[in-house]
């Protein structure tokens, strides 16, 4: 999310010119095949579905998949939405997909059934399926025969608590907290923000209310000024993703509030541990789509092998403050910690 929602934000992000043309050889690479080292035909081939690689959370996905294929030798075909809106799209390019040559797809759904009646062309071929980041809705899965061989992303609510861990470690004494969040009734906003709840419980900080922001920056901007006028007594903010909360923390400052107002999100993308260590967010919940991205190739080389897969399996989260922000900042995309991948451990068997 995802975010995610990997982390799992996800659109309209300003930009460098050298940013954007990066983006556009991503885009235009997303729709073609990408050779990770020289995999064979049939069962080596592996199609990859993702979400708008105009989001450098899933660019940093495609470079742990590329990452992956190269490391395996593997034969990668990525395609990617054009946006985080662009679920028939996403659609028409599994489907295309799954009348080629592939012995195994990672998906990265947009919604929780977005795909699936892809996925259950594929699985009824006896292909091997590996859902990543975002999960494909269980019960739809089960009702169209969509078999997944394995899960892997974060586990979105533990995020959250961590977050809400920190949040009523930086307020001692307690204080108003709101959340900003996706879209409203986006599962994986709902659950980083639940989890938050989770983490303060005890604590004396007091959760007011979330509100939506739609992934977007700006919009995350005007909502949060629109809360620090009406309301005095705002002690922080939970914000669903990172591209978010640097909104919140524009709107934080430009009512000189910055440090007083403690703001603590979700994702890890590289901007945001920037703005960890000048001290404009007060600490990231950092998941790790490169990881994410890597498992999922991973996880195909290990189907292929004849291994049994993990029917799920937690991407790392790490928690980044002002004292572990220049470390991760040095390590990112992957993390700074030592973390486990059963698949590696699986592929040395």
């Amino acid at each position: 999310m995802n975010p995610s929602p990997h982390g799992r934000g996800r659109r309209r992000i300003a930009r460098r010119a050298t940013t954007l043309a990066a983006v556009t050889g991503a885009l235009v690479l997303g729709a073609c095949s990408s050779d990770g080292g020289g995999g064979s035909a049939g069962g080596d081939k592996v199609a990859v579905v993702i979400k708008g690689l105009d989001n450098p959370f899933f660019q940093t996905m495609r470079q742990g998949v590329d990452a992956a294929a190269k490391t395996g030798s593997v034969t990668t075909t990525v395609q990617a939405a054009q946006s985080i809106t662009d679920t028939t799209g996403q659609a028409d390019k599994l489907t295309s997909l799954a009348n080629q040559d592939f012995g195994c797809f990672v998906v990265n759904p947009i919604t929780g059934t977005n795909l699936v009646q892809g996925i259950a062309r594929i699985a009824a071929k006896k292909k091997t399926i590996v859902n990543i980041d975002s999960p494909v809705d269980a019960a739809a899965a089960k009702k169209a025969n969509a078999t997944i061989a394995t899960y892997v992303g974060t586990d979105n609510t533990a995020a959250g608590a961590l977050g809400g861990k920190e949040m009523a470690k930086q307020l001692p004494s307690g204080g108003a907290v709101w959340a900003i969040g996706g879209t409203s009734g986006d599962v994986t906003s709902g659950a980083r923000i639940t989890g938050f709840q989770q983490g303060i419980a005890g604590s004396s900080v007091t959760f007011r209310q979330t509100v939506a922001a739609n992934w977007d920056r700006q919009t995350a901007l005007t909502q949060t000024t629109t809360i620090l006028q009406n309301n005095a007594s705002v002690a922080g903010f939970f914000v669903a993703n990172d591209d978010m909360a640097l909104g919140v923390a524009r709107a934080v400052a430009n009512l000189h509030r910055t440090g007083k107002v403690k703001i603590i999100s979700v994702d890890g993308i590289k901007d945001a541990l920037s703005a960890v260590k000048s001290g404009q967010l007060t600490a990231v919940v950092a998941q790790y789509p490169y990881v994410i991205g890597q498992m999922g190739v991973e996880a195909c080389r290990a189907a292929q092998a004849g291994k049994t897969l993990p029917k799920s399996v937690d991407a790392p989260v790490e928690l980044v403050t002002a004292a572990t922000a220049t470390q991760a900042l040095a390590k990112t995309p992957r993390p700074f910690g030592s973390y486990d991948d059963p698949f590696t451990a699986l592929l040395s068997k």
